[in-house]
C-alpha cells in the first residue's frame, strides 16, 4: 500500500513539473492581452486666457431707412387702388386715384378768373400807353397820370393773383394721382375704394427693403459706454452678424428713461423690416477663457472638450459655456489656462485614445 502512494506521489510531481516547464518554455506577452488605445490625428490648441470684452444685451428691430406712409394732399374719395400689400413698386408709379370733381371745378373757377383778370390787365396797358404819350405831351394833368398808372399796377397784381390761384388749383388736381415717391414695397394698405381721403390721413405704407437698419433702446448707463461707428454683435434667425452703430440719440425717452441707438446693418441681408434681433453692446472688458465654437461638443447630454494630458491621452471633460462671439464661445468653468485641447474633434474620438497632433494651433 505503501509503494502505490509513493509511486502515485511521484507521477504526480513528474505531470506538475512538466506543465511547469511547458509555461517556460513558451512565455505569454501580457501586452498582447491588454485592449489597446486608438491612435488617431487631431488639430490641437493651447488654451490661452485673453481679454473678454463686457457686454449688455438689448432687444431691436430692423427697420428700413426709408419708410414712409403715404396719405392724400386733398379731399375726396378714393375713386382707383393699383397696389396690395406686399407689392413692389417703381418710383413714380400710380398708387392710388382720388376722385378730382371738386378740385376740377377749383380749376374751373380759378381758369375762368385768370381769364378775366388778364383781360382787365390788357385794358389797363392800353390806357397805360395812350394816357402815357398824353402826359408827355402835357396834354392831360399829373393827377389823371397818376390814376392812369395806379389802374395799371393794380390790374398787374390782380393778374398775378390769378395766376398764382391757377396754378395752386392745377397743382391740386396733380394731387388726385398718389404716385410712388421712391422704389420699394408696399407694406401696408389702409384705405379701400370708396373711402373718404383727406389730408394727412394715411393711406399706404412704403418701405425701401434694400437698405435696413437696426434700432433698440438702451439704459443711460449701457449708453454712457457707446460711440458713433462702434462694432455691434447682432443675432437675427441663428446668423450671427456685424453693425456698427450710425447714430446715438443723446435726448431719452421721457417715460423709459431710454436712449435710441441705430445700427447700420451689411447690404443684401434678405432681411425684412420688423424682425427681431438679439443686440451685444460692448460696455468694457475683463479676463477669461475663449475656445472655437468646433471644439465645445456634446456626449450624452453633456457638453464638453477633449483635453488632452502629457502622454497624448485625450479625456472628455464637461465644461460650462457662456457667450458666443463669432466663432468663438467663453468658457466659464471647467478648464483652466494653458491646458491642450482638440480643436476639432470627430465623432469616432472617445475618452483614453491617444491622440497625434496634426498642427497646434
Amino acid at each position: 500500500m505503501t509503494a502505490f502512494v509513493t509511486a502515485f506521489q511521484l507521477r504526480t510531481s513528474v505531470l506538475a513539473l512538466s506543465i511547469l516547464l511547458s509555461a517556460c518554455s513558451h512565455p505569454t506577452d501580457p501586452a498582447s492581452q491588454m485592449p489597446t488605445s486608438t491612435n488617431i490625428a487631431c488639430t490641437l490648441m493651447t488654451v490661452r486666457p485673453g481679454a473678454l470684452p463686457v457686454t449688455d444685451d438689448y432687444p431691436g428691430t430692423v427697420v428700413a431707412e426709408q419708410q414712409i406712409q403715404i396719405a392724400s394732399r386733398i379731399m375726396g374719395y378714393v375713386r382707383q387702388i393699383n397696389v396690395e400689400s406686399g407689392q413692389p413698386v417703381k418710383q413714380g408709379e400710380l398708387l392710388i386715384t382720388v376722385d378730382p370733381t371738386d378740385i376740377q371745378g377749383q380749376v374751373s373757377i380759378s381758369k375762368a378768373a385768370l381769364a378775366q383778370a388778364e383781360a382787365a390787365l390788357a385794358d389797363a396797358k392800353s390806357d397805360y400807353d395812350r394816357f402815357g404819350d398824353l402826359y408827355r405831351e402835357e396834354a392831360i394833368p399829373k393827377t389823371q397820370w397818376d390814376k392812369i398808372r395806379l389802374q395799371y399796377t393794380v390790374a398787374q397784381q390782380q393778374a398775378n393773383a390769378a395766376r398764382a390761384g391757377h396754378a395752386t388749383a392745377s397743382a391740386q388736381l396733380r394731387y388726385a394721382e398718389i404716385r410712388a415717391p421712391f422704389s420699394g414695397v408696399i407694406s401696408q394698405r389702409m384705405t379701400s375704394i370708396g373711402a373718404l381721403a383727406a389730408p394727412g390721413q394715411p393711406l399706404l405704407s412704403l418701405t425701401n427693403p434694400q437698405k435696413l437698419d437696426v434700432e433698440a433702446q438702451v439704459s443711460e448707463a449701457t449708453y454712457q459706454h457707446l460711440h458713433h461707428n462702434d462694432r455691434v454683435n447682432l443675432r437675427i434667425d441663428q446668423r450671427n452678424l456685424t453693425g456698427s452703430i450710425i447714430r446715438l440719440v443723446p435726448s431719452a425717452d421721457p417715460v423709459s428713461h431710454t436712449h435710441l441707438v441705430k445700427i447700420s446693418l451689411p447690404d443684401n441681408m434678405s432681411l425684412q423690416s420688423g424682425q427681431f434681433v438679439d443686440i451685444q453692446f460692448v460696455t468694457g472688458s475683463r479676463q477669461g477663457l475663449r475656445i472655437p465654437n468646433g471644439a465645445i461638443i456634446e456626449r450624452a447630454g453633456i457638453t464638453g472638450v477633449f483635453v488632452v494630458d502629457g502622454q497624448h491621452i485625450a479625456h472628455y471633460r464637461m465644461v460650462r459655456t457662456g457667450a458666443v462671439v463669432g466663432n468663438e464661445t467663453e468658457i466659464e468653468s471647467g478648464l483652466s489656462g494653458n491646458e491642450q485641447i482638440v480643436a476639432q474633434p470627430s465623432p469616432d474620438l472617445q475618452s483614453g485614445d491617444h491622440v497625434t497632433g496634426a498642427g497646434n494651433v
